[in-house]
């Protein structure tokens, strides 16, 4: 149970977030279903096959929200009854076990529905369930909490869960039914209304989040100066994103209209790309969930001043500090010669859930690894623009420079640890921001050698192309979710805000990345050329990056 604990924080937003992802696509499906499929299935060919396929997409997703919900509700209710000295059945009779409860019953209700009701003629039935759904998940956020404006807070989150789920939950049925379309007639009037219902849909989100922002942001300085405004603004800059792609794809379904003969081959691709960085918006939304509101917290902002000291650039930090200087390291050593020859007290506990301690030394060895690790980010961005003007055929060996980023992350990464620490490194599995670090090194060095292989030659299956995009994309959305246990408020928001800005490049470039694959010319080559830019940029960042 102490080790749940531990690493009850992130576990949490990780849950969440996939519970996002899974009940949207839920909702959205079923809403694709009921306004879209059903509607226009006598006037498509393939309309049978295609409701069919959403039958599935509902069903999968349904049922993954109903599990990811069980997974949740345990380790909620555990935690609460171990911590509260209360039993598991009056744990499981709070607020949110209920809520959680209703939005279990509906998830399993909806997944049994699309696989035993493949016919039915009930629209208002399944659209019934998909809003419990959305309200049981309501009824445990933010608003659900607040004492004032409670009512109109969760109409508010409703809407915005909502207008969610018509647009991104529905683009994977959307992908579904182009790929099952057989002419120009029927991409023209799929694409028509799922247009309709998209826009419909961002204006849910937009007018929804703009008006959150009235009751959770007093002042401006709310919005620049707290972590909920930072992760907010990340989350805004991704919506963003997505209107450029659905602009774009709104252009090409006009196209359509005027010209049945219109390729079609961009809108699948960006609708693919709208999908994916939809998911990692639902794991910056589940972060978001993990803070309070910027409104309650009046102390600790970081002013604007504050930030644009941190934030300017500075020159790289190219000496480390010795490790012994380390605040960890130097009371270890106090402790140890206090022990006057008997077993001496830690100075460390992993997963004790206490902040760590940092001096000075702690500072400059963290800016350090930040630094050089920025110098290899850097020269790999170099190398690949290099090897993609197709001048510099040597430069193809860029990711290995992944690998040698690895390694060094292995060892530098966590100094209280093996290597190069005293606390053997299995310890560290009861600490969640080692085990952060931990999962990024090997997701570095996996998509790193699947690259190397793919642009040596060596690994020639078109599916081994798709794992750099993949790894990288997972790489930027745990970046989003990760966390620091500091013992400073204002600090640890003054680290994020260098850390989502490498996340919103990290997505880009995963996903530029992504289409230079999937694009035809001349869309690939400028996604080509988009992707090792943004790594560029986040070598830049690296390399100022600073924390004193």
């Amino acid at each position: 149970m102490n080790l749940l604990f531990d690493i009850f924080g992130y576990l949490e937003i990780v849950l969440r977030g996939f519970g996002i992802a899974a009940q949207t696509v839920a909702v959205g499906s079923t809403l694709f279903l009921v306004l879209l499929a059903r509607p226009l299935a006598p006037r498509l060919t393939s309309g049978p096959v295609i409701e069919a396929r959403v039958m599935n997409i509902i069903a999968i997703s349904a049922f993954a929200l109903a599990a990811i919900e069980v997974a949740a509700l345990a380790i909620q209710v555990a935690i609460l009854s171990d911590t509260m000295d209360i039993s598991l059945l009056s744990a499981s009779s709070a607020n949110f076990a209920v809520a959680a409860a209703v939005r279990l019953f509906a998830a399993v209700s909806l997944g049994l529905m699309a696989t035993t009701e493949q016919h039915s003629p009930r629209p208002l039935k399944w659209i019934a369930v998909a809003l419990v759904i959305v309200a049981a998940s309501v009824a445990r956020s933010h608003a659900m909490g607040r004492l004032g404006d409670r009512w109109e807070l969760l109409l508010i989150g409703f809407v915005h869960q909502l207008g969610a789920a018509l647009w991104l939950g529905g683009i994977p049925c959307f992908i579904a039914a182009l790929a099952r379309l057989g002419d120009g007639m029927a991409w023209r009037l799929v694409g028509r209304r799922f247009s309709l219902m998209s826009m419909v849909a961002v204006v849910a989100i937009g007018a929804s989040g703009i008006a959150t922002g009235t009751f959770y942001f007093d002042t401006a300085e709310a919005i620049y100066g707290t972590a909920y405004g930072l992760m907010t603004g990340g989350k805004v800059v991704m919506f963003l994103g997505l209107l450029a792609l659905g602009a774009m794809n709104f252009q090409l379904v006009e196209r359509l209209r005027a010209d049945p003969a219109t390729p079609i081959l961009r809108l699948r691709r960006f609708a693919e790309v709208e999908i994916a960085v939809g998911i990692t918006i639902f794991f910056a939304a589940a972060s978001l969930t993990s803070l309070p509101p910027a409104v309650d917290l009046p102390n600790d902002r970081a002013s604007f001043a504050e930030i644009a000291e941190r934030m300017t650039p500075t020159w790289p930090r190219l000496k480390s500090p010795d490790r012994s200087d380390t605040s960890i390291a130097v009371l270890q050593a106090k402790l140890n010669a206090d022990a006057a020859g008997a077993q001496p007290l830690r100075a460390y506990v992993p997963g004790a859930g206490l902040p760590k301690p940092r001096n000075a030394a702690d500072l400059a060895w963290s800016e350090f690894n930040h630094n050089w690790a920025g110098f290899l980010v850097l020269a790999i961005g170099v190398l690949a623009l290099a090897y993609r003007t197709g001048r510099a055929d040597w430069a193809k060996h860029w990711p290995l420079l992944f690998l040698v980023l690895a390694v060094f992350l292995f060892v530098r990464s966590d100094p209280k640890y093996w290597p190069l620490g005293d606390i053997n490194w299995f310890e560290g599995l009861r600490d969640t921001e080692a085990v952060q670090h931990r999962l990024a090194i090997l997701l570095i060095v996996g998509f790193a050698l699947f690259e190397w292989g793919v642009r040596t030659g060596r690994l020639t299956k078109p599916a081994f192309t798709y794992v750099f995009p993949i790894g990288a994309a997972i790489g930027a959305t745990m970046l989003m979710t990760h966390t620091h246990a500091l013992a400073n408020v204002k600090e640890e928001l003054l680290i994020e805000f260098t850390h989502t800005p490498l996340a919103i490049l990290g997505v880009a470039s995963a996903w530029g990345r992504w289409l230079e694959l999937r694009l035809e010319k001349p869309g690939s080559v400028v996604a080509g050329y988009i992707w090792p830019i943004c790594f560029i940029l986040i070598g830049f960042l690296l390399l100022t990056y600073r924390e004193s």
